[in-house]
């Protein structure tokens, strides 16, 4: 279903250039009102740090307020937490003024159903029917009104703490938190905390321009290095929005999306509480659908997105899936990926079985894989290009049953994702490097 505005994540794009303006939010506030908020209906509005978020968070509160539905302000919270509340407090509809992991020149908006669900394309379609519209104002009897709501955060952090098994805490463990300086820089931390967690917080500080700025998820260097520095058990990372997560472990050495999911469905298997096939994605490693094989766990692969993660869970049953980037979702506890809920859940894990992250993630092999964005001046699908075509042939023959490519648009910005993955480290580099100078040329 072709779409102008929606990406993968909503609407995401430079502050200041089409479509990130006020006055397209509040555009967009009106048409999700008319399609989704009915007169008289809520609206819940969250954001992370970033400067453009006042800017943004004014334009939605008076589109949605003249389109006649009350607004909520929930202020600087992970994006799982405002769909968590969304359904919580009986809102119509969630919305997050965010672009996640980049930088805080961009930013987005992303909606949330009644449920605490994304939407489905189809309702995004209708939204986008309405876009090339003027906003409406109703009759002054009939315009929304706005308050803020206080007490959100610590709910949402009341709420992750209640995933834990019951009478769990952190007690003895000393973490290292990177809260990226973004949504997630003050509940991250005093959840840990009030789980007797001993915490040590980086990338807490947010200024409106530092978020995701070496630090978080996307850049965990600092983490690495300081959580052996100060002898932590294990570092945490969420990124600016909340809803991606890595760890660190007590040595400084990175654990990914995919390690994440081992630990999580060989624990689950052991404890009774897995369910369904574990789901990853066309990107996940193949070391992980060895190793998970190894235990006979089912593993799929969906489309790249977390959306796409969470319709093949619903789809099969399952429980647990995400990316390689630290997009998790625990569909037993929450609608959407949460890094705060996915990683209380690793140290219930550690806490419950005695043993460092280290440990609980030897079992999983990682195959040498190398990722490289090509830029383009224009979003474009790769495999419509012939020369690029031809190179991926010419790339799968050299590799043969040894490794894998994926190329594919990335649905946030114009970039192709070139993605190639074996068992020689030299090859796989060789052949990256070989096929983003095609995707370059053919994009050019």
């Amino acid at each position: 279903m072709s779409k102008k505005f929606f990406g993968t994540d909503g609407v995401r794009g430079t502050v200041g250039e089409d479509p990130m303006t006020a006055d397209f939010a509040i555009r967009l506030a009106s048409a999700a009102a008319q399609v989704l908020v009915p007169t008289g209906g809520s609206v819940l509005i969250g954001k992370d740090t970033r400067l453009s978020g006042y800017m943004f968070e004014s334009a939605l509160e008076a589109g949605f307020t003249a389109a006649g539905a009350d607004v909520l302000l929930i202020g600087p919270l992970p994006t799982p937490g405002i769909a968590y509340l969304t359904k919580e407090l009986d809102a119509d509809l969630g919305v997050v003024i965010s672009a996640s992991h980049n930088p805080y020149y961009d930013n987005g908006i992303k909606f949330f159903d009644r449920d605490g669900s994304k939407l489905t394309d189809e309702i995004e379609a209708a939204i986008e029917t309405h876009l090339e519209k003027s906003a409406i104002t109703l009759d002054s009897n009939a315009l929304g009104k706005a308050k803020r709501i206080d007490s959100a955060p610590v709910s949402y952090q009341e709420f992750c703490a209640s995933t834990l098994p019951d009478g769990l805490t952190l007690e003895g463990l000393k973490i290292v938190f990177d809260g990226a300086n973004g949504a997630g820089y003050k509940v991250g931390p005093r959840t840990l905390a009030n789980l007797d967690a001993e915490v040590i917080p980086i990338g807490c500080s947010p200024n409106g321009r530092n978020i995701n700025d070496g630090c978080g998820s996307t850049n965990p260097d600092l983490l690495q290095l300081t959580v052996p520095a100060v002898g932590a058990d294990v570092g945490v990372a969420i990124d600016g929005d909340g809803d991606r997560v890595v760890l660190v472990d007590e040595s400084g050495q990175l654990v990914d999306g995919d390690q994440i999911l081992y630990v999580l469905a060989t624990a689950w298997q052991q404890e009774g509480r897995l369910r369904g096939p574990v789901v990853g994605t066309v990107m996940s490693n193949l070391g992980l659908e060895h190793a998970l094989q190894e235990h006979n766990i089912d593993f799929r692969r969906a489309k790249v997105g977390d959306r796409y993660v969470l319709e093949a869970l619903k789809e099969a049953g399952g429980v647990i899936g995400g990316e390689t980037s630290g997009h998790m979702i625990v569909l037993d506890q929450t609608t959407t990926g949460d890094g705060l809920i996915c990683a209380l859940q690793v140290l219930a894990i550690m806490q419950q079985t005695g043993k460092p992250l280290s440990e609980l993630v030897s079992g999983m092999p990682k195959y040498p894989q190398t990722m490289l964005n090509v830029r383009t001046e224009k979003r474009m699908d790769p495999h419509e290009s012939p020369l690029i075509r031809e190179a991926i042939t010419a790339a799968e023959a050299e590799l043969a049953e040894t490794g894998r490519i994926v190329l594919r648009a990335s649905g946030t910005e114009p970039v192709i994702r070139v993605m190639v993955e074996g068992a020689d480290a030299k090859q796989v580099t060789s052949v990256a490097e070989r096929l983003a100078a095609v995707v370059a040329d053919a994009a050019s």
